[in-house]
């Protein structure tokens, strides 16, 4: 009896060693998808789909090629008047050379772009005059933060952390969809005009 107890207990260890090496060569071939995963990360801003004022789906790939501006806006800032007034001026001198600006309103700082997409779009419109494109409202920090700023901030991070500091934060994008540099909501419009001419004159080259 004590020699069929240990052939049975023999032929078990057998069994489990065998269904542990299975187990194991399932976890090696499972390794790729994992790879796999980090290699579908995004590459570029144009592998982003964000949605507009209105509610539509906005492919950022349509942007190829163009230099691209990305600021989170608010309309009752005391940055908003000069920023807007900014930012209009460079759209009006170089959108036919290839600049857009992307506004992304956020309300996460003191509440400051409180209006549904409607409200905002108005005031874009009648009181600031803006005519580049404005996007759906984002959060730009936090466990909501749009997948674009996810990108944004890690391709660029700012002073001491990462995290968006205040409203008008400035992503400038280079024409392969690339960040080219991140400015702080104090850096006005106009003080890196000559880094949008650089990339202007890359993308014409």
């Amino acid at each position: 009896l004590y020699h069929i107890n240990t052939k049975y207990i023999l032929i078990q260890f057998i069994l489990l060693f065998i269904s542990s090496k299975k187990k194991n060569s399932e976890r090696e071939v499972e390794r790729p998808t994992t790879l796999q995963m980090a290699d579908e990360s995004p590459k570029s801003i144009y592998d982003f789909t964000v949605k507009d004022i209105g509610g539509n789906d906005v492919s950022l790939s349509q942007f190829k090629g163009k230099t691209l501006l990305i600021v989170n806006v608010a309309s009752k800032c005391g940055l908003t008047d000069a920023n807007y007034k900014e930012l209009n001026a460079l759209y009006d001198k170089y959108k036919e050379q290839g600049l857009e600006i992307l506004a992304f309103p956020c309300n996460q700082f003191l509440g400051q772009e409180p209006g549904n997409n409607e409200e905002i779009q108005q005031t874009v419109c009648t009181r600031f005059k803006a005519e580049f494109p404005i996007f759906d409202k984002v959060d730009v920090n936090g466990k909501n933060t749009a997948p674009l700023y996810k990108y944004l901030k890690a391709e660029k991070g700012g002073l001491l952390i990462d995290a968006i500091k205040w409203n008008f934060t400035k992503f400038l994008v280079s024409p392969d969809g690339k960040v080219f540099q991140r400015y702080s909501p104090r850096t006005s419009p106009l003080q890196f005009e000559n880094d949008i001419q650089t990339l202007l004159g890359q993308a014409s080259s």
